[in-house]
């Protein structure tokens, strides 16, 4: 179904469940919340999908962006185990973490226009407008994104100095 290779389906539903969990802290915590119940199941749902992509992986920029993720998700929850933190580490972890969301989002969204509907898929080639466009809409949730949580982030620190 849909061509994946069962390994394939291990990498897809081993990191399927961050999203909605991404979903669910951003919305709740306004950012990914390393040090809760569903900070630690994204970490290891991000953990799972990070890993397998470099056995299933089948362009270079796919084991770029499995790198880029671990090494995004590994620094950013490294930063949540600081006992003394400094306030801008609040900032990077929020960046780092945000990251992770999109490069987990990008391929998502392109392998899901190039296989769904099965046996004819929305987008045939990584050249399709539809994909561009999908692609550069999550840039822009990105760029949106990270400004809010860290115009967000300074709005709670300054009113936690009051």
């Amino acid at each position: 179904m849909f061509g994946i290779s069962p390994l394939g389906w291990l990498h897809t539903l081993g990191s399927l469940p961050a999203i909605p969990l991404a979903l669910y802290m951003l919305v709740r915590h306004g950012r990914i919340v390393p040090r809760s119940g569903a900070g630690v199941a994204y970490f290891l749902s991000m953990l799972v999908g990070a890993l397998t992509v470099f056995l299933v992986a089948r362009q270079p920029v796919s084991v770029g962006i499995g790198l880029a993720t671990l090494l995004l998700l590994l620094a950013g929850y490294a930063l949540a185990l600081l006992r003394r933190r400094p306030p801008l580490v609040d900032y990077v972890e929020t960046v780092l973490l945000s990251l992770t969301v999109f490069l987990l989002m990008v391929p998502t969204v392109s392998e899901t226009l190039r296989r769904v509907p099965d046996g004819h898929p929305l987008v045939t080639d990584l050249g399709s407008p539809v994909l561009l466009g999908a692609q550069a809409l999550l840039l822009l949730m990105l760029l949106a994104g990270v400004g809010w949580q860290l115009t967000r982030l300074r709005r709670q620190a300054r009113s936690a100095i009051r």
